[in-house]
């Protein structure tokens, strides 16, 4: 097959948002590569089955780095000062600036947090306790501060700035007035320098200030936009992609009662059940956007040097090539080997920290309610306009 200059229109619609599984049978059934219109009209290259995806994460010739795009790729308007940051930068410098943060996401790091997060779980539950019997949104008072408190303690952000920073960040995923992304980017980039400023003048044993001090004396230096950049990277990641785990999870769990009953009689399920979480139900959608540095073919398309290239982790994760009965969600599932934390260099930096916080988050909703379902019919939940991401806007619940 070769490629050619038509562009299909965008599959992203109003059911996709609803439930993008469909979409994704749909166009695995027609081929391994589609080349499409994302909503803002971007042509991308859609890869969605399995093997394909899994090659391509670990293909060097797809480049992360922006500068490698051609054919149209607008993608968000960042400015450099948040901008080079892990998901844009190939070897050697993502090694290198990799390195400089790994230390604080080694498993024995992440080990040492247990507490913090199982405290932070408990006031988050005391929250949701409080409204017992009342509708009451799991995300505000649950998925976004439990997240939110553990990252925001590992970097030492003040806690009156943290719902203010992940209030911006969900606006720039799903804006409801032109304007708004570029306007959330300015509010962050400015709260970063003001936070760095703060803690380069007092600085503390938390990690920002680590940083801080591999940008203005280690050896291997970070240069400003790099440290502001990693600043940014660790707190959105280790905020909002959690949060939406968390949310998703427990979701369903509620939509699987016979699964969800097993897990509270069988916490040793936990574990199984997280996994199966992040393979059937991961909200991000696809891998960050890569541009091949020459024509590559791809499950027999070629796509030309510089195109913009989409792998499926939600599609993959669902392929029934690789998975039986992928729609099934089965915590006893013996294949766990998803692809939602990534895999090869781009391997989530916070991955076991990640598993951590959904697997405690979990627990404590169960051990802490016996009895948690929907406030709404299914058919009124409201999942946010992103093709880049399947998530709620809002979980409401009764405890």
């Amino acid at each position: 097959m070769s490629p050619t200059t038509t562009v299909l229109p965008s599959p992203f619609d109003a059911a996709f948002f609803a439930d993008p599984y469909a979409v994704y049978a749909r166009l695995r059934a027609e081929g391994p590569v589609h080349h499409v219109a994302t909503p803002d009209g971007s042509p991308v290259w859609l890869v969605l089955r399995e093997a394909d995806v899994r090659a391509g994460l670990t293909d060097a010739r797809l480049s992360v780095n922006k500068a490698r795009a051609r054919n149209g790729y607008k993608g968000f308007s960042l400015p450099p000062a948040l901008d080079a940051n892990l998901l844009n930068i190939d070897p050697a410098d993502h090694l290198r600036l990799r390195r400089l943060v790994s230390k604080a996401f080694t498993p024995r790091r992440v080990e040492d947090l247990r507490e913090r997060v199982r405290t932070a779980a408990e006031r988050c539950a005391d929250a949701l306790a409080a409204r017992a019997g009342e509708a009451t949104d799991l995300v505000e008072h649950f998925a976004n501060p439990l997240p939110l408190a553990v990252i925001g303690d590992l970097l030492d952000v003040p806690e009156d700035s943290r719902r203010t920073f992940s209030g911006w960040v969900g606006a720039m995923f799903d804006p409801v007035y032109p304007g708004q992304v570029a306007e959330c980017v300015d509010h962050i980039h400015r709260f970063l320098l003001e936070l760095i400023a703060a803690r380069r003048a007092a600085p503390g044993e938390d990690l920002l200030s680590a940083m801080i001090a591999a940008r203005d004396e280690g050896d291997d230096r970070l240069s400003e936009d790099e440290l502001v950049s990693l600043a940014f990277l660790i707190l959105f990641a280790g905020s909002e992609n959690t949060q939406h785990v968390v949310t998703n999870g427990l979701l369903t769990l509620m939509r699987h009662p016979d699964q969800l009953e097993a897990v509270r009689a069988d916490p040793g399920l936990l574990d199984a059940a997280v996994e199966e979480i992040l393979r059937h139900a991961q909200p991000n959608q696809w891998a960050i956007r890569r541009f091949p540095t020459e024509d590559v073919k791809i499950g027999g398309v070629r796509i030309p040097a510089g195109d913009t290239v989409m792998l499926g982790i939600a599609s993959a994760n669902r392929d029934p090539a690789r998975y039986p009965e992928p729609d099934a969600f089965d915590i006893r599932r013996e294949d766990k080997q998803h692809l939602s934390l990534g895999h090869g260099l781009h391997y989530c930096l916070g991955a076991a920290l990640a598993r951590l916080e959904t697997r405690i988050a979990l627990a404590t909703l169960l051990q802490r309610f016996p009895r948690v379902e929907l406030a709404v019919p299914p058919g009124e939940l409201r999942w946010r306009s992103s093709f880049r991401s399947h998530a709620l806007k809002e979980l409401p619940i009764r405890v």
